[in-house]
């Protein structure tokens, strides 16, 4: 949800064609090498992805999935989630986090999120466990990790497993573990505007635990325990051999391109040091990938629309949290029941942020931001 007006050179807020410029060729050698091969779905390349993902996320099972919506419903199907049972994840995320727990028939529990970081609140959580929530899905957002060493202590507490959505935390770290590798299971969306995108839809699920992992396999081909022999549902959740393919081509260069987000965003936090915009604060426990880098402003709409007038594009994640989308007025929320998600949306922006955006165009949105009587 990006836009601009004006004229002469604008400020992309996200460009792919630079990026694929620089690594044209190994895409195109890789994207060879699968035609050559001829195994299209789940091939080799899918499975090569698989073992360099896994150490990077400090798991030894990744299993690779069409999307991260699929990955996050497979993750609830391998604890056996249905009608009856409860599962607690925040409103501050996009709606693919919340689908699977409709998907699976379970009731999604939303609470509030920490007005620091705008991940899930371990006091919030604490107070919405029951004796019916089967599970904790703990939204890592906008490349910020969430405050997992209280998470985790409340779901230990109460025996409650947790799933991790990393759909924008690739290379994240809270208290030098990797996003994806805390909880029982991590969940990966690959959606071409992520730190690490494929070409199309990708996604994948992390584990410790090699049972979870083999069902999850299992799961994504049709619930195949053998060809041809299905002792449960299945799904149809496999992943292209030529997005595979691209993902491992442009794992070689995710480090790289994090470190020059970083690079950005402490340049964002330096020109905007006493601007009229709330900054992101600081990540005290880990390090933040700055999928977005998310301002805040109490007249937000106006602020977008003087960045637009000044050739520079802006996004809102999220206009609508998922408790007040109206598909989701069967749950029974309504407008203040989480005061912090709320105050959140009315208020946030994301400002251009992506590896090869030129450094001098962060000084441009600074001064566009200083100069508007928004």
């Amino acid at each position: 949800m990006s836009d601009t007006r004006g004229t002469g050179d604008p400020v992309r807020f996200f460009d792919l064609k630079h990026q694929l410029a620089n690594i044209r060729g190994e895409i195109q050698a890789a994207l060879d090498e699968v035609l050559e091969d001829g195994g299209f779905t789940n091939g080799a390349a899918v499975a090569r992805f698989e073992e360099q993902f896994a150490p990077y996320c400090g798991v030894p099972h990744c299993v690779a999935v069409n999307s991260g919506t699929s990955a996050l419903h497979l993750a609830l199907q391998c604890l056996d989630i249905g009608p009856g049972d409860e599962v607690v994840t925040v409103s501050l995320s996009f709606i693919a986090t919340a689908w699977p727990i409709l998907y699976a028939g379970a009731t999604p529990v939303l609470v509030d999120v920490d007005p620091e970081r705008f991940t899930m609140d371990p006091l919030k959580l604490e107070r919405a466990i029951t004796p019916r929530t089967r599970a904790i899905v703990v939204v890592h957002l906008y490349g910020q990790p969430a405050d997992m060493d209280s998470i985790l202590s409340v779901a230990r507490r109460h025996r409650v497993p947790v799933i991790e959505d990393c759909a924008q935390a690739h290379g994240a770290e809270h208290r030098g573990r990797r996003a994806g590798s805390m909880g029982l299971i991590g969940c990966y969306s690959f959606y071409p505007s992520k730190n690490l995108g494929a070409y199309g839809e990708a996604g994948a699920v992390t584990t410790h635990d090699p049972d979870l992992a083999a069902r999850c396999r299992r799961l994504r081909d049709h619930a195949q325990q053998e060809r041809y022999l299905h002792t449960e549902i299945g799904y149809n959740y496999r992943l292209n051999s030529f997005q595979g393919a691209i993902l491992s081509v442009k794992l070689r260069h995710l480090d790289d391109w994090t470190e020059r987000r970083l690079r950005l965003a402490a340049e964002y936090d330096r020109l905007l040091a006493g601007a009229p915009v709330t900054r992101p604060a600081p990540c005290p426990d880990g390090r933040h990938v700055y999928h977005l880098y998310v301002v805040r402003h109490p007249r937000r709409d106006a602020l977008r629309a003087a960045l637009r007038e000044a050739g520079i594009e802006t996004a809102v994640h999220y206009p609508l949290p998922i408790h007040l989308q109206p598909v989701f007025r069967r749950c029974g929320f309504k407008e203040g029941d989480l005061p912090v998600t709320e105050e959140v949306t009315r208020t946030c922006l994301s400002l251009p942020l992506y590896p090869e955006m030129p450094l001098d165009h962060v000084q441009r949105v600074a001064d566009a931001i200083r100069r508007s009587d928004a």
